[in-house]
């Protein structure tokens, strides 16, 4: 939860601070559904749809690794801003890559 805090908290410095409110609309979204598709995932009814919720967990990390990035090519963020966040995004990316790559027992 404490990613979508971070994002939570970074779109409300977009909207109040910088007036954007278009990109970060979608960086909230893209941010929050991660952990909201770990929730439902660990309340899976298989394996399988286990793996579906944690897929699209990784899908999220990566859009919103796509508007972090836009965000700060855009200069919406800095340098530091997004290396605060980009790290997070970057190190829930490899989980989720290691969850779906690794063969059922």
């Amino acid at each position: 939860m404490g990613f979508a805090v971070d994002i939570v908290n970074l779109y409300k410095h977009l909207c109040e601070d910088k007036k954007e409110y278009i990109l970060s609309k979608q960086l909230l979204r893209s941010g929050t559904g991660i952990g909201a598709n770990l929730v439902e995932a660990q309340n899976g009814i298989s394996y399988k749809d286990f793996l579906a919720k944690v897929f699209i967990s990784l899908k999220e990390t990566a859009e919103t690794g796509y508007w972090i990035e836009l965000l700060l090519k855009t200069n919406y963020i800095t340098n530091e801003e997004y290396n605060k966040i980009n790290s997070k995004c970057q190190e829930l990316n490899r989980l989720f890559n290691s969850i779906t790559k690794k063969p059922k027992d």
